[in-house]
């Protein structure tokens, strides 16, 4: 190997992901040299305290607290920080200066990524941030070099970890939603307050940034249509179980056709019926799984660890080698591309199935009063299930399974079967993934 340079890194950030990228950088210098071209030199690592105490034992001289003193010196900059602010500021001024930023932090890039993107085209510096949607998985760097010759459809999948856990506790050991929140929590899968988990704020993050590598597009901050689980009970786990399906909080992102006719994007995170048989339904615990559905590649599945420390350090490490490569070969950063800047649809404009599990009186003629309801909104019935439970006198439960429709048009025949004075009570509703 010709070592004829070495190259600056500073990193921002000492947490879980931090330290172990820290301690990778240290104890694999060699053999990334190697893989590089040139020495990677740890610079420096930003934190709020020096004197903390933390996982990973690493040399006391390189902490400071001198953050935007380190990013001068630095010719890569790596962050690992989270939230908003400073994070932004300090990528921002590190794009200024002609470094390289590495980042892990959904949040920054799907509400600002557009403006960091801008900032790193101008001065030639590369932004990449794989770790930043389902941890260890590579993809998107596969989205955006791999598939760059396809013509990407569809990109879904379970992308935080955290919901997965609970909704398998509930599926495969019967777990109440309290149950199974309360062993998440008590295992680390879950925040003291889990809200940007479990109402899917997180998952929709990362579906924004799906969207933005899939189909060349910005999403603006707000426009991924967000449901999370906590209206998940175990009677809905019961009956999807019962029907050989099983209930997954997906990001889903596809290309789609507007009221209008017009091309666009569809960008939603919701809970959704799933078949035993596809592949998605078979990702249990806290792991993660994305599916890409591709003109000429066809089925593609991605699967692995979704968070961790050391096995999301991996994937800020194989962007780390990538620019620190970029540097040694020359050439300006690479970029991802929003030239197509197609329409985000609504929700409304969405093609999607429902199931609707319904409580009606048990008497002739209901299920004809059902039934005009869904033929008056031009959504057709795919399968429907009665029963007679015991528990509700006088009423019959059904379980109403449709094709696939505009969800404008399920939106209102919902609220119209909730107007019929047949129906006693609209238990359910759920979206459903067709095969």
């Amino acid at each position: 190997m010709s070592e004829y340079r070495h190259l600056s890194v500073a990193l921002l950030g000492s947490g879980s992901v931090g330290s172990q990228v820290a301690r990778l950088l240290l104890e694999e210098q060699q053999e990334l040299a190697s893989r590089v071209g040139a020495k990677l030199e740890l610079i420096g690592i930003a934190v709020r305290d020096t004197a903390a105490k933390r996982d990973v034992e690493l040399p006391q001289e390189l902490y400071t607290t001198d953050a935007a003193e380190l990013i001068k010196k630095a010719d890569i900059v790596v962050e690992l920080m989270g939230g908003i602010e400073p994070a932004k500021s300090l990528i921002l001024e590190a794009l200024e200066q002609g470094a390289d930023v590495i980042t892990a932090n959904k949040a920054l890039i799907a509400a600002h990524g557009p403006e960091l993107h801008a900032a790193a085209r101008r001065v030639g510096a590369q932004l990449s941030y794989e770790a930043a949607v389902a941890g260890a998985i590579p993809i998107l760097r596969p989205l955006q070099e791999s598939l760059a010759g396809d013509n990407v459809k569809r990109v879904m999948g379970i992308v935080n970890g955290s919901t997965n856990y609970i909704l398998d506790r509930m599926d495969r050991f019967g777990d109440t939603p309290e149950a199974a929140m309360q062993v998440a929590s008590d295992l680390g899968y879950l925040e003291a307050d889990p809200t940007l988990d479990v109402e899917g704020y997180d998952a929709a993050s990362k579906a924004g940034i799906l969207a933005r590598i899939a189909f060349h597009t910005d999403l603006p901050e707000g426009a991924v249509y967000r449901e999370g689980i906590t209206a998940i009970t175990a009677d809905d786990v019961a009956t999807a179980k019962a029907a050989n399906q099983v209930i997954k909080l997906l990001a889903v992102v596809e290309q789609a056709t507007g009221a209008d006719g017009a091309a666009g994007v569809s960008a939603r995170v919701t809970p959704v019926l799933i078949s035993r048989e596809h592949p998605l339904a078979a990702v249990h615990g806290g792991k993660n799984a994305i599916f890409v559905e591709a003109e000429a590649a066809g089925e593609l599945m991605f699967y692995g660890a979704g968070a961790g420390g050391v096995e999301t350090a991996s994937a800020v490490l194989g962007d780390l080698v990538s620019a620190a490569r970029r540097h040694v070969a020359g050439g300006p950063g690479l970029t991802t591309p929003s030239y197509a800047d197609l329409r985000v649809l609504p929700i409304s404009e969405a093609e999607t199935a429902y199931q609707i599990i319904l409580n009606a009186v048990d008497q002739p003629g209901v299920l004809a009063a059902i039934a005009r309801v869904f033929a008056d909104n031009q959504v057709s019935v795919a399968a429907i299930h009665q029963s007679l439970p015991e528990e509700l006198s006088g009423l019959a439960k059904l379980v109403i399974t449709t094709a696939e429709a505009r969800e404008e048009a399920l939106q209102t025949t919902v609220a119209e079967l909730r107007a019929l004075d047949v129906v006693s009570e609209i238990v359910s509703i759920l979206r459903v993934l067709h095969a």
